[in-house]
């Protein structure tokens, strides 16, 4: 049975608006094909070709108003499982897809580990309350500002600020405490890390279908267009990885928007910080952005919901000034943990349990003790 609510409780909390005419997506169409004839053009094909991957993506999650942080709060909230449901099924595709590609290409393709470390846990656990007081994690926070609801364009700019402050006090913080990562893949193998990722999955499903059944909701785990938008997400997942070489990201690039500003600005030295000092790192800001695969893909995103959005406008919930002060801190706040746990819905969760990365588990439990905390906080706070 597909979930269904009323307009005050719709997924990410907004309303449609007006139906726009139809023929207003022709130019957005237009300057998208453009875009990536320009791209091929003048910086490279895999970059073009990660554009449209990136709005392909953007699409979907605007299209089907697929948010990692709304499915959660569904399911706390109204013990509807629906969204979890759907997110489980994304990494059970991504996951049989990426691990034995990783496996079979072990020096062109990489995964997305993480250490255990203070830094994670801590992290994690600040995102999960932000992420519902900011109403977005990553990428809905792209898609949601590529949609033009002022509340998340609000956020986008202080998430980067903040991932980029992240960035530069992570040597700090991993100093607290890290292990090295772990990858599965290369401590059991392509079929074991597959076998132990799809176990881990079940028991999480099992536990929200208890959660739900609890809660009279039992009904209430099939959504046949986040399921979908589930399985099309994990596909350009798999296909971001075989073009990039690596996962599916999005912190890295907000990070990276603020340090080149901060940098052009003659704010920071990046040679002086352990973490913008490095090769790679030293290398993408010196570059054009659009060499960076990860800011390729989220601008990507946010083309593919702007062009949602000339069909189906939304329109956000206003805000009284105190409410715009808490969301904006909480999206300053959402950057920085992101940072110091090594991404977020996307690059944490997707990218790392469907990689095979044991930080990418650890980051789901914290993100969720989080959101316990972040949801009734949310409601108290009237955003």
């Amino acid at each position: 049975m597909q979930a269904t609510y009323p307009p005050s409780a719709s997924p990410a909390g907004l309303s449609p608006g007006a139906a726009a005419p139809a023929g207003t997506r022709w130019p957005l169409t237009l300057a998208i094909v453009a875009a990536v004839l320009a791209l091929a053009w003048f910086v490279t094909v895999r970059q073009a070709v990660l554009f449209l991957i990136g709005v392909g993506m953007g699409g979907l999650l605007a299209g089907a108003r697929f948010g990692f942080t709304t499915g959660w709060r569904r399911l706390i909230e109204a013990r509807d499982a629906s969204g979890v449901f759907a997110q489980i099924i994304l990494l059970a595709v991504a996951a049989a897809i990426s691990i034995p590609l990783l496996s079979s290409f072990p020096a062109e393709l990489s995964a997305a580990l993480g250490p255990p470390s203070v830094s994670l846990l801590v992290g994690a656990f600040v995102f999960g309350i932000t992420m519902q007081i900011a109403d977005g994690c990553g990428s809905g926070t792209l898609y949601k500002a590529g949609l033009g609801i002022p509340l998340n364009m609000g956020v986008l700019p202080l998430f980067a600020l903040g991932s980029f402050l992240g960035s530069v006090h992570l040597h700090d913080w991993l100093s607290l405490g890290a292990i090295a990562p772990v990858s599965l893949v290369r401590e059991l193998g392509s079929a074991k890390a597959l076998a132990a990722t799809f176990a881990g999955l079940a028991a999480v499903g099992a536990a929200a279908w208890l959660w739900s059944r609890k809660g009279g909701g039992a009904s209430r785990l099939w959504n046949r267009k986040l399921v979908l938008a589930g399985i099309g997400l994990a596909l350009l997942a798999a296909a971001n990885l075989v073009v990039a070489g690596q996962p599916w990201g999005v912190v890295y690039g907000f990070g990276l928007w603020a340090a080149k500003l901060a940098t052009a600005a003659g704010a920071f030295d990046p040679g002086s910080n352990a973490f913008w000092g490095q090769a790679g790192n030293l290398r993408a800001l010196d570059q054009s952005v659009f060499l960076d695969v990860t800011s390729i893909t989220n601008i990507g995103i946010m083309a593919g919901a702007l062009w949602i959005s000339a069909r189906r406008p939304v329109e956000g919930k206003p805000l009284r000034a105190g409410q715009w002060a808490a969301v904006l801190v909480a999206g300053f706040l959402l950057g920085y943990s992101s940072r110091l746990a090594f991404g977020c819905n996307v690059g944490a969760m997707v990218s790392g349990i469907s990689t095979g990365s044991l930080h990418g588990w650890i980051w789901v439990a914290l993100a969720f003790a989080g959101s316990l905390i972040g949801v009734p906080l949310r409601r108290r706070l009237g955003v």
